[in-house]
């Protein structure tokens, strides 16, 4: 255990799990005077955002890869800085096609509009407009990201009080709205086809509807998946890019302002129970035998595994046990973490040095691969009937290229992550099938940059059991669950408790279950332990 727990100790609350999420909800329950304890089940804290050591002398962003969502704010607010945070660049985005062809999309407009008309001069002059289209739709999400969903279905003061404020708050929206419905309801290549015509360009954007998700671009509702992936705000110490020392700094940087404003941590810590007694939450037990006690027990857990594993059904009300038995988790992503002599050597990389594309890069740190539209929809389609894609889309990143603390000089190390590899496997399992999948993956990263298997000192290959078993995602889900319109905002995870609470009082939910859902945000934790305070404040009064 990673903290002196003096026996006896009195906690004004208590964290299940120290994910991001668990970290940021402690911290500010700290700032605000609460007296916070954070109970980990691995013997490092991190949850998905960890950096661990996979060859002698190599580590890597075993599973989040990329800082993106993390909100300046949080940075801020938790001085994240001076706990070691330091964001790196990486470079624009490039996307290999066939040959040495390939299309560059980055956050200058410019840019990614001069390589969109190498395929369509069309797609190019509409792509500003589209951006901003984009952005405006998006800009509203952000500022719901850091709301309480409010259900619609109750009819007390509060609710109704805090309906109407949620209303006035956004009123300006008007028929803005209506695009952020189509973005629930379209898929992603409807909704890019009303723009674009190039595949090759749409592939650029539809790519992020199937990042983590069990959809493809022509499944209804993936459109919205886009705008999530790029809802990022960056500022100061924020940003784009790859994290100095792993996505694990990002959590040592939380933890280290935990401990600052006096919370404890302890690892290797499962939790066994949460104790219900006369309805409400009061203690949770570990595996190991200890028992913390605290008026407020929060958890980072999935909503599925608190329901159903750590209360039990009978402590639940029926409709919410059928609802969190249906809230979707199965999974298809998988990450391959690599130990190599050199990063690949793509075909296109050439042209790419030649053309001067990628500015002070001289290699594309990150990259898609998936040529098409159609290629996405294939990848989808073998995954939809129960196998593994025989071409899967992949993001290759090397955050080596930036970081040198990562491998030994000269080395590097390779961050695969890509779809669709289903958690279970029909008319076959992963125990027989994971070395062929593992050929896979090789297979189609060697048709962009043959070779590279002969470079490759360790791969780590994890499928979404590995995941789930690892760091208990659900199915190893990487959002805690689907990001489909009848699981967001005030559905999310069931409709009723989307406000971060739970039936059982005194019991919440800070983690990537609850709105606004998954990735490095660090959001879920904050809004949960503005509701954590807001309750408190409510007993005082």
């Amino acid at each position: 255990m990673s903290a002196d727990i003096t026996v006896g100790k009195v906690y004004d609350a208590i964290i299940i799990g120290a994910g991001h999420n668990g970290l940021v909800c402690a911290n500010y329950l700290a700032k605000a005077g609460q007296k916070v304890l954070v109970l980990e089940r691995r013997d490092v804290v991190g949850g998905a955002a960890v950096t661990e050591e996979i060859a002698p002398g190599f580590r890597a962003s075993i599973f989040s890869y990329l800082m993106s969502l993390l909100h300046p704010r949080i940075i801020r607010e938790l001085e994240l800085k001076k706990h070691g945070l330091e964001v790196l660049p990486c470079s624009d985005m490039v996307s290999p096609l066939d040959g040495d062809n390939y299309i560059l999309f980055s956050d200058t407009i410019a840019k990614s509009q001069a390589s969109f008309a190498r395929f369509s001069q069309h797609d190019a002059d509409i792509y500003p407009e589209f951006d901003r289209y984009l952005n405006e739709a998006a800009n509203i999400v952000r500022k719901l990201l850091w709301e309480t969903p409010v259900d619609p279905t109750k009819r007390d003061w509060r609710t109704f009080k805090d309906g109407a404020s949620l209303l006035w708050r956004h009123r300006k929206i008007g028929r803005k709205m209506y695009r952020i419905v189509d973005m629930l309801t379209m898929s992603a290549y409807d909704f890019l086809r009303e723009w674009f015509d190039d595949d090759r360009i749409m592939a650029v954007l539809a790519y992020y509807a199937s990042i983590g998700t069990f959809a493809g671009p022509k499944t209804p509702g993936s459109a919205y998946v886009i705008m999530h992936h790029i809802m990022g705000e960056h500022e100061g110490a924020g940003g784009w890019g790859f994290i100095k020392g792993g996505m694990g700094s990002i959590t040592q940087a939380l933890a280290a302002s935990a401990r600052e404003k006096g919370v404890d941590i302890v690892t290797g810590a499962p939790i066994k129970e949460v104790r219900i007694q006369n309805g409400r939450a009061t203690a949770v037990s570990t595996t190991t035998g200890e028992s913390y006690a605290a008026k407020t027990i929060i958890s980072n857990a999935d909503a599925k595994t608190l329901y159903l594993n750590l209360v039990g059904e009978r402590h639940l009300p029926e409709e919410v046990v059928r609802e969190v038995k249906g809230y979707r988790t199965f999974s298809t992503a998988f990450k391959m973490n690599i130990a190599c002599e050199r990063p690949p050597q793509y075909r296109i990389l050439d042209r790419v040095r030649r053309e001067g594309t990628l500015g002070s890069f001289d290699y594309p740190t990150y990259m898609h691969i998936a040529p098409d539209i159609d290629y996405l929809e294939r990848a989808y389609d073998e995954a939809k009937h129960g196998w593994y894609s025989s071409r899967p889309f992949i993001t290759p990143v090397v955050p080596t290229m930036v970081d040198t603390t990562l491998a030994p000089p000269g080395k590097h190390v390779v961050n695969l992550f890509g779809g669709h590899a289903p958690y279970t496997l029909k008319g076959g399992d992963w125990a027989s099938e994971k070395e062929n999948f593992r050929k896979t993956v090789f297979d189609t990263i060697e048709d962009y940059a043959p070779g590279f298997r002969d470079d490759v000192i360790e791969a780590q290959l994890l499928v979404a059991p590995d995941i789930e078993n690892i760091v208990n995602l659900p199915q190893g889900h990487i959002f805690h669950g689907e990001l489909s319109t009848d699981q967001l905002f005030f559905q999310r995870p069931v409709s009723g408790y989307a406000d971060y609470r739970t039936p059982v009082k005194g019991l919440y939910i800070c983690g990537s279950s609850m709105h606004p859902g998954g990735g490095v945000s660090g959001i879920p934790g904050f809004n949960a332990a503005r509701e954590v305070l807001r309750d408190i404040k409510a007993r005082r009064n």
